[in-house]
């Protein structure tokens, strides 16, 4: 396939009757009208597209749109994705009103480069094309095209369209994000006998292999392709830069322009958008909740707009302002949308009145993962976009919350830290913006502060003693990930599957020293003869014996067999007893063992079982053998 660098979509623009469509069929030789309702009215209606080789060998695909007013839908989707414009004003009728609104929307589409076709310059004589030509200029100050050449031509004559050519070679590709996930916003569907269904549109990223698998956004999580085109000529490959064609093994009632042909899984269907918007100066007053159109892609979507951190665009200035402000606002809304569109960060859009349909704005979207905001949300939700605009993308992990997102989803979005960034934090399967990790690590400190307050003779909690709070959003293996993580970072200390603030310290007074002796000495002369715990903590005579026997089981100088408590130096010297005996005999029974120590059911029962826990012994018919330990 040849290098991006030598292909370059252009696409016109301008009023109607501006001569947009003769041109490219003076420069292409190709007429692009061919709807029977084109030729009968004389205007464009559909887009149109058509391939020109450049004097350099470059193959530049043009993208004929619409200038009538009713059809800005269509001259947005022709407009997404193009390298370049070719503006045409007529010398006749100089800038009117619809190059003024291709112009604006070209900027909010983020078109910065092109070129200016002064169209019927053969119809007027030098000093109406001077004034023609100051129009423009007039026009195009302020903008990314105010320094784009002018040039006069004829689509009749061909009169300067040599020099067009040469202009037109001299634009350059865009950034071509060839490591990005594939994207193709469709801007036609057609059957084609033979084929089936076949889309058009202009890659807007990566690579795509004929064979492959993509999804249809929204509507069809997967499909296959089974033939692609580019600029016309069959290929096994296409990328981004590149108008091409797919024949996708789909109905075509299935899609349709304003669908998105992407790689599985990269893009969201989406319903919910924060955006940075730009209010064109004059445009009417969006009130909160307004109706507009939101056109992204090739898509066209009905939206509710929620300006955030004002009240409406623009803010009245005093209680006199209502109407249109003769200067652009800048700011940031949500779009709440009645059906799925799909987008990402950095897509570009524009927002037209829902009725009479005028395009109010545009911009490019921030957040498409967003939940709707509520109304006292606003204006923190203005500051959150405020620092995603300048390039923040942590910004889309704090708004994911308790559950952070999931290693997938933060790569998809930019946010997934890597180890040298202190704003996240990879816990199992999940990522926490660092603000949420120092809210859950405050109350896991502050759940262990209160445990040891309640239970100071205890060596720390159980991981499902500290499940309060924030900390009920996490699941099993994201709470024990943060609490291994709180261990490494030296706040927290674990001992026996429990733990503790790193700070405490386990330690007896006097009096509770001496009750635990207590215990521990009534438990050393029962030997095997096991008591239960309420015996032992009779025995200690203390306000708390029973902290203070839990606390002798955690060091493990006490042992729970069954019902009973057992001393561990007597069990050691049972398990050094049995082991011994296992080696002479092999196996023993249960009424072996009782004479050989002397115990009723009551007690021995529960210290075999125990033996058989510890893998001491095993069971072998009615009999014990050696354990596995």
């Amino acid at each position: 396939m040849p290098k991006p660098s030598q292909y370059l979509v252009v696409g016109s623009a301008g009023h109607i009757d501006h001569g947009k469509t003769t041109l490219i069929e003076k420069l292409t030789g190709i007429y692009l009208d061919t709807l029977p309702e084109e030729r009968d009215r004389g205007i464009t209606i559909a887009l149109g597209f058509t391939n020109l080789e450049l004097p350099s060998g470059r193959m530049l695909a043009f993208v004929d749109v619409p200038g009538h007013e009713r059809l800005v839908r269509t001259m947005v989707s022709g407009a997404t994705g193009i390298d370049a414009v070719m503006l045409c004003v007529s010398a006749m009728d100089g800038v009117m009103p619809q190059t003024a609104e291709h112009l604006a929307i070209l900027g909010l589409l983020g078109v910065e480069q092109g070129l200016v076709a002064l169209t019927f310059a053969d119809m007027v004589d030098e000093e109406l094309l001077m004034l023609a030509e100051d129009d423009v200029r007039d026009a195009l100050a302020g903008t990314p095209l105010a320094d784009a050449p002018i040039l006069p031509v004829s689509g009749v004559t061909g009169a300067g369209v040599p020099e067009l050519m040469l202009a037109l070679d001299s634009l350059q590709p865009q950034g071509r994000l060839l490591e990005a996930p594939f994207r193709l916003p469709v801007d036609r569907v057609f059957s084609q006998k033979g084929h089936g269904t076949v889309v058009t549109g202009t890659v807007r990223s990566g690579v795509l292999n004929d064979g492959d698998d993509v999804e249809v956004i929204p509507g069809c999580p997967r499909v296959r392709v089974r033939g692609l085109q580019v600029h016309g000529r069959s290929t096994t490959s296409t990328r981004a830069g590149l108008r091409t064609a797919m024949n996708l093994s789909l109905s075509k009632d299935e899609i349709a322009r304003g669908h998105e042909v992407v790689t599985p899984g990269s893009v969201p269907a989406t319903r919910v958008v924060d955006v940075a918007y730009r209010h064109l100066a004059g445009a009417p007053v969006l009130e909160d909740g307004a109706e507009v159109r939101f056109l992204v892609g090739t898509a066209e979507v009905v939206a509710h707009a929620r300006p955030l951190g004002v009240d409406r665009v623009p803010p009245a200035l005093d209680e006199w302002s209502e109407g249109p402000s003769d200067q652009a606002w800048d700011g940031f809304l949500q779009l709440r949308l009645a059906s799925e569109a799909a987008c990402l960060p950095e897509d570009r859009f524009v927002l037209r009145r829902a009725s009479p349909v005028t395009t109010m704005g545009g911009g490019r979207v921030l957040d498409p993962w967003a939940r709707p905001v509520r109304h006292r949300e606003r204006r923190s939700s203005a500051l959150q976009l405020e620092r995603l605009a300048r390039g923040e993308r942590d910004v889309l992990l704090e708004r994911a919350g308790l559950r952070g997102l999931s290693r997938a989803e933060a790569q998809q979005r930019g946010c997934l830290p890597a180890d040298s960034d202190t704003w996240g934090q990879v816990l199992a399967d999940r990522v926490l913006h660092a603000g949420v990790l120092d809210r859950l690590t405050a109350v896991v400190q502050g759940g262990l502060e209160a445990f040891h307050a309640t239970h100071p003779l205890s060596r720390g909690a159980r991981r499902k003693e500290l499940i309060a709070g924030p900390l009920k959003a996490l699941g099993d293996r994201e709470l024990e990930a943060l609490l291994e993580w709180l261990v490494g970072q030296g706040v927290l200390g674990r001992a026996h599957g429990r733990y503790h603030l790193a700070s405490f310290a386990l330690a007896l007074d006097s009096d509770q020293r001496a009750a635990a002796e207590r215990i521990l000495a009534a438990a050393l002369r029962v030997r095997l003869l096991l008591e239960p715990p309420y015996v032992l903590t009779a025995v200690a005579a203390h306000r708390d014996c029973e902290a203070i026997l839990h606390y002798l089981i955690e060091r493990e100088e006490l042992v729970k067999v069954g019902p009973f408590v057992a001393h561990a130096g007597v069990l050691d010297e049972l398990v050094v007893d049995v082991r011994a005996w296992l080696r002479t005999e092999g196996t023993f029974t249960p009424a072996q063992a009782k004479d050989r120590w002397g115990l009723t059911r009551k007690h021995l029962i529960p210290l075999l079982e125990w033996l058989d826990a510890q893998r001491v012994t095993r069971r072998a018919g009615d009999a014990r053998c050696a354990g596995g330990a």
